[in-house]
């Protein structure tokens, strides 16, 4: 595993108690600072390789979402506007301990997406520019399906059996799939990380499956789709389409697992958009 020294771990405060983030870069810098959250059921530590490509010249912090990672968990799912209060608590407090000031840029992967959206509408004081990656914005009939799975989804049992089958599915995904750049060891700690939060594992995707797309229309600063070729490919395009001032900047080289395979790549893109003046 490739170690990266510069990124320290450290909690902050929200209104669900602590909450995880990871943080590098200078803080004397004069370029604004980034904040980078995740898609589910992962951890800021998804983007390690990107936080440290990235903060060779800014700040840079990864949340951990409530509940996932290392962060306390809300008593209930509290859906994409819930998570991004408690990220704007984040910011409050960081900045009420002299850690974070003035605006900041925003960065968002699949779920991600959608908690940026929600904290750029919430905090447009704090909220400058932000980038997405995979809006999962599925037609109506497909969403409603997928709340209905997140909604059902069991709870573990003495057998263990619904738990063991979610692993092996998860295994299957993030090692068996894997693009091939990926090791191996990479690949098994990116399983190890989604793998942790079992018991509120569909928490984030009841707010994904049931979130507002016309609340794109609401995202008033400048915003960037990064967009691989994934199976989001069209559908990311789309939502994107709904946003008042979006530049789209397709990556059709690349699908998957794009923070360990081109991590610098994606840092070189949201520092052109994020200093663009």
């Amino acid at each position: 595993m490739p170690p990266y020294p510069s990124i320290s771990r450290a909690y902050t405060r929200c209104r669900h108690g602590q909450m995880h983030y990871r943080v590098a870069g200078p803080q004397d810098s004069a370029n604004t600072p980034v904040v980078l959250l995740h898609q589910n059921p992962s951890s800021g530590y998804e983007y390690e390789a990107l936080i440290d490509a990235l903060a060779t010249d800014r700040r840079v912090f990864a949340f951990d979402t409530p509940g996932y990672g290392m962060s306390d968990a809300p008593p209930s799912p509290p859906g994409m506007a819930g998570y991004a209060a408690a990220f704007s608590d984040a910011l409050d407090a960081l900045e009420a301990d002299g850690l974070l000031t003035g605006p900041i840029d925003i960065y968002g992967f699949h779920t991600g997406t959608l908690l940026c959206s929600e904290l750029a509408i919430a905090r447009p004081d704090r909220v400058r520019r932000l980038a997405l990656t995979g809006i999962p914005m599925f037609p109506a009939d497909v969403s409603a399906k997928k709340l209905a799975e997140a909604l059902n989804y069991p709870l573990p049992e003495e057998s263990g059996e619904s738990t063991l089958t979610l692993l092996r599915n998860l295994w299957n995904y993030v090692v068996t799939s894997r693009d091939p750049a990926v090791p191996l060891q990479k690949a098994v700690f990116n399983f190890a990380d989604k793998a942790r939060v079992l018991d509120r594992f569909t928490w984030a995707y009841q707010g994904v499956w049931s979130w507002d797309y016309s609340r794109l229309g609401l995202v008033a600063q400048p915003a960037l789709l990064l967009q691989p070729a994934e199976d989001l490919l069209e559908l990311a395009k789309a939502a994107a389409a709904l946003m008042p001032d979006c530049t789209i900047v397709e990556m059709l080289d690349l699908d998957r697992d794009i923070f360990d395979v081109a991590p610098e790549r994606i840092a070189n893109e949201l520092r052109r958009f994020f200093d663009h003046a």
